[in-house]
């Protein structure tokens, strides 16, 4: 997956935006004002940062050491970096997915149901 196919597929979720709180050259993506995905588009390898549930990101370690590990400057039992180039991009797309809507089932229910993600 390309920086633009990242930045694209990220930004085609319910209400999320990019930021750049933490300067230009870093990308945060959010839905209504929570994190779900941090990545810098310009570093070669490609990383990007997802949330994850902390079971599932353990076994995500463990599958794909090289291309899975925690999150860096994260809360590593909730975040990992993921190394783009390292995974298909169908697996890629999953673990952006499950970031999002982990993000989303932390929200109120008035704005989950606004998301069409109850």
């Amino acid at each position: 997956m390309t920086p633009e196919r990242l930045r694209a597929f990220c930004l085609e979720f319910n209400a999320s935006v990019e930021e750049f709180p933490f300067g230009p050259e870093t990308s945060v993506f959010k839905v209504l004002g929570k994190m779900f995905a941090l990545t810098s588009l310009d570093a070669r390898p490609l990383t990007v940062n997802l949330k994850c549930d902390p079971d599932e990101a353990i076994r995500l370690r463990e599958e794909h050491p090289k291309a899975i590990v925690p999150g860096w400057h994260m809360n590593k039992r909730h975040w990992n970096t993921v190394t783009v180039s390292g995974l298909p991009d169908k697996l890629l797309r999953e673990l952006i997915e499950d970031s999002y809507d982990l993000v989303v089932a932390g929200l109120p229910k008035a704005e989950r149901l606004k998301l069409d993600r109850p």
